[in-house]
């Protein structure tokens, strides 16, 4: 199977909620036409910002395949198949096949938890090999999961145990460990990085690709940062990261899902509330958010930027 070097922004996209709790599948085309005019390459749909783990195996399907048909290939959908259970990641990831999904990803198992590297890469290859046609990336999220491995003690076994593995979703702030990944199979994978707060300094190791949430909204802040590092403007990307770090520290005042779909309603995307555990802002912190984020500059940076949005081909080019 041959391996395309992935570059630019992939969203974490919010599933859609009407008032009582249902899916608001209608939504998910006007999402992923906001995902496209911002520049963004793809969307990573029914992962952590998804609420993946919060909805059922049906709801998963129906979400999956809502995003790939808005998508229309116009950019890569990738279908988060991790669940606790390998049996019904292994369902998941056969659907993502069927209906023409990009690529799918998995978490590994957040209950009984894998003991090793290679107990993690035996149960990632159970998964990818239910669809073997299909591109897979293991989604390394310890701070989620518990499961904090070698990556590259990972990549060094799956490489010969898992034929469609394409990469990582790396979300970790163990940048060293990172670059390692980088240096030694960025030849071979492609190893995006996810934590948003972080782009700056993962670019600076060797990222070409990143996957996160805030990309939702503040996708061309992001890009404009990558366009300015491409090109040798390092001030200039210092300074728009200094808003976006700021931008997330805001944000993390709150619980940051129930908090980023506030910020997309005070865009005018009303993506609804959560499921329990998860809690939408009340009233009082809506409005604390909004002024914060006013304070910083952050909504008149973000209007401006997507009027002048000059993201560099050579980031937005699948």
């Amino acid at each position: 199977m041959t391996k395309k070097h992935i570059k630019g922004l992939f969203s974490a996209p919010f599933t859609p909620l009407h008032p009582d709790g249902s899916l608001n599948l209608a939504m998910i085309p006007t999402l992923v036409e906001n995902l496209i005019a911002d520049g963004l390459s793809g969307a990573f749909v029914c992962g952590s910002n998804g609420e993946g783990p919060n909805l059922t195996i049906q709801e998963r399907k129906d979400v999956a395949e809502a995003f790939v048909k808005a998508a229309n290939k116009r950019i890569e959908i990738w279908v988060h198949v991790g669940h606790s259970s390998i049996a019904e990641s292994k369902v998941l990831m056969q659907h993502a096949f069927e209906i023409g999904a990009d690529a799918a990803s998995a978490v590994a198992a957040f209950y009984f938890k894998p003991a090793s590297v290679e107990n993690l890469v035996n149960c990632m290859a159970q998964i990818a090999e239910a669809a073997p046609q299909l591109p897979f990336y293991y989604y390394h999220i310890p701070m989620l999961t518990g499961v904090g491995m070698d990556m590259l003690r990972f990549l060094e076994l799956a490489e010969s145990q898992i034929p469609n593995l394409h990469g990582i979703k790396y979300t970790a702030n163990t940048i060293w460990e990172y670059h390692a990944c980088l240096n030694h199979f960025g030849d071979r994978f492609n190893i995006l990085y996810g934590f948003d707060e972080m782009l700056l300094p993962a670019l600076s190791v060797g990222a070409k690709a990143a996957i996160g949430s805030t990309y939702n909204f503040a996708a061309p802040l992001y890009l404009s940062v990558m366009n300015d590092f491409q090109n040798g403007q390092i001030a200039a990307a210092q300074h728009t990261m200094s808003l976006l770090v700021d931008m997330v520290r805001m944000l993390i005042k709150h619980p940051p899902i129930p908090g980023q779909k506030a910020i997309m309603k005070m865009l005018g995307n009303d993506v609804g509330g959560c499921r329990l555990p998860l809690v939408t802002l009340s009233g009082e912190q809506y409005e604390t958010l909004k002024n914060d984020l006013e304070k910083i500059g952050f909504w008149d940076t973000l209007k401006a930027s997507k009027s002048t949005n000059t993201a560099s081909d050579a980031f937005t080019e699948a």
